[in-house]
């Protein structure tokens, strides 16, 4: 009955230690998704042409959706001192688990 009893207290000992780790390295994801991207890793993933600067046609997601409120001197690309000055949006609330 004792070795029964160990086994099952080592097994649910085991599953709460991997479940917590799960959970830590889930949310820790969450908070590094969270950070916004600079604008060397925007180049690096949308600038197409190489040309150190982001047309509207390169650009995706919510970038692209407040475009004209980047690009202040409306020249058609964003740079990276536009970029660095544009407005941050607001974060909406907070989700519930």
């Amino acid at each position: 009955m004792k070795n029964n009893s160990f086994k099952t207290l080592v097994l649910i000992i085991g599953s709460v230690l991997f479940f917590s780790n799960s959970a830590l390295a889930q949310s820790q994801n969450r908070q590094e998704r969270r950070e916004p991207p600079t604008f060397a890793e925007l180049l690096e993933k949308m600038d197409a042409n190489e040309d150190g600067k982001l047309s509207k046609e390169e650009v995706k997601g919510r970038l692209k959706d407040h475009f004209e409120k980047v690009d202040v001197d409306e020249d058609g690309f964003i740079t990276a001192e536009e970029f660095e000055k544009a407005p941050r949006p607001k974060r909406g609330p907070k989700r519930q688990n």
